[in-house]
């Protein structure tokens, strides 16, 4: 393994004589140098972009630059297995935490790497659908049906990357982990330990499979492993968080009588209000006339499950419930209409829709996703996710390999973690992975949501124990924390 990087231009001359003799492909990643989007307080830190080609299957054809951030530990006897992260989405850019590495305890043993996958952010190119933002807000403002809005501005977003010269199947999860075993190559790194979160949580079971060789181990919180078909069970999920909520309601709440029976109120009421239309008075950031929005359902449940996903918000998801119930919903709407009206036009979109696509609709039974319809009326017609067939017809990727669908066999030691309230990646998830990863354990944080692992002071300190013995069970205290 080089020695930690001091120097990346260092790192760019012994590059430009090393073949990676190890890999069939006929191209040798490079390093560039670039601006820091983002440092870390008090610890040195390193920028650069990978460079490798869009589709390895044409080696010599269209490059791409993906920015990482090297972040130097300040232990000078610091263990030489760095940790490589990435963010899930797909979609969300991986840098932005580097601003506040310094507090991570991993940190006073080893180096951190932020790496961006390709289309996101700060990559080049960005596969961004600017227009689509503002395509829902039109729906809005002019009532228009809004499915059929985001698809013809997804057919516009498609043409436009597609004239840019980008190639949108080759921005999916394979690729995504061939980028990150060229990073480890081009780093020259010989140990690495992997952090990923929801979908990049399933992407770092993909880099196990395809390159475990020089991995050391891996935490994997709240991960959507590309094997699931997220779609034919998403409401399932969705339902499961809710019931641990009225349960907590039944636990905690028995002296108050606005919490009696939650679970078969909102049950009835959102069953009841089926396709209703209700009509919110709203006035846009900068306007002076305001307009009438109507929403249904399908935007009450999305209000609720942004605050299932938030671990602040998670406490106050029955009070809102009541709220809801009792028609006193205005409040909430007008800030979840501030959430959209006030969302700017950078998003990866693009980038998003060809993962999904290509991995996860092309092989989702659309009969099996309308079933759950019929199972939870209370839920039907909700919107779960922003990719759906209709779009993906439009969007016209390629499929992945079908060995992507398949689960993932693995002896590295992998720590899986995720919230008894995660209405996205549940603790069945984890129950899955670690069939076939005999080396890993599981740990539930008790009342937290999406991603409790790398978002508590709790997590933090767990994951640091894991990384310095990962072949010994973590140590929990079976209240915050448990594991099964």
């Amino acid at each position: 393994m080089i020695k930690h990087i001091i120097y990346l231009s260092v790192l760019i001359i012994s590059l430009q004589s090393i073949a990676i003799a190890q890999q069939k492909e006929t191209y040798t990643p490079k390093i560039e140098p670039c601006e820091c989007q983002f440092k870390a307080d008090s610890l040195k830190s390193h920028c650069a972009y990978l460079i490798v080609p869009e589709n390895r299957s044409k080696p010599n054809g269209k490059t791409i630059k993906l920015p990482f951030i090297y972040v130097e530990s300040n232990n000078p006897n610091k263990l030489k297995d760095p940790v490589l992260y990435t963010a899930g989405g797909p979609g969300a850019s991986s840098l932005r935490g580097v601003n506040f590495i310094h507090y991570r305890q991993f940190m006073k043993n080893r180096d951190y790497i932020a790496f961006e996958q390709r289309g996101t952010t700060y990559a080049q190119p960005c596969l961004s659908c600017d227009g689509i933002s503002e395509a829902i807000k039109n729906a809005y403002r002019k009532n228009l049906p809004l499915d059929s809005t985001i698809i013809q501005e997804a057919k516009n977003c498609r043409k436009k990357l597609i004239a840019d010269g980008n190639d949108l199947s080759a921005y999916n999860t394979t690729e995504n982990a061939a980028d990150i075993e060229d990073l480890r190559r081009a780093l020259h790194i010989d140990s690495i330990n992997l952090i990923g979160i929801s979908y990049s949580g399933g992407l770092m079971m993909t880099v196990m499979r395809n390159y475990p060789k020089h991995i050391r181990s891996a935490i994997l919180d709240s991960a959507l492993p590309g094997f699931i078909n997220y779609e034919e069970d998403a409401m399932f999920s969705i339902n499961d968080s809710f019931n641990k909520i009225f349960s907590n309601c039944e636990r905690d709440s028995t002296s108050n009588p606005l919490y009696d029976n939650l679970k078969q109120r909102f049950r009835q009421y959102f069953t009841s209000i089926g396709n209703k239309e209700f009509t919110l008075k709203y006035l846009e950031k900068g306007k002076t006339d305001s307009i009438n929005i109507i929403y249904r359902r399908s935007e009450l449940i999305d209000l609720l499950m942004n605050k299932l996903t938030s671990n602040a918000e998670l406490k106050n998801v029955p009070y809102v419930i009541t709220q809801i119930i009792a028609g006193k919903q205005n409040v909430y709407m007008k800030s979840y209409f501030d959430d959209i009206f006030n969302a700017g036009a950078d998003n990866t979109l693009g980038m998003r829709y060809s993962m999904y696509c290509s991995e996860q609709i092309h092989y989702a039974n659309q009969q099996l996703i309308d079933k759950q319809n019929d199972i939870f009326p209370y839920l039907a017609g909700y919107r779960f996710n922003n990719v759906d067939h209709p779009l993906c017809n439009c969007w016209n990727v390629k499929p992945v390999e079908p060995v992507a669908k398949t689960p993932v066999y693995s002896n590295i030691p992998t720590l899986l973690a995720t919230g008894d309230t995660d209405p996205y990646c549940p603790g069945f998830y984890n129950d899955v992975i670690h069939r076939y990863m005999p080396n890993s354990q599981r740990v539930l944080f008790t009342d937290k949501t999406h991603g409790p692992a790398l978002n508590s002071r709790e997590g933090d300190y767990l994951i640091a124990d894991f990384l310095n013995h990962p072949y010994q069970n973590v140590k929990v205290d079976g209240k915050k924390i448990k594991t099964w």
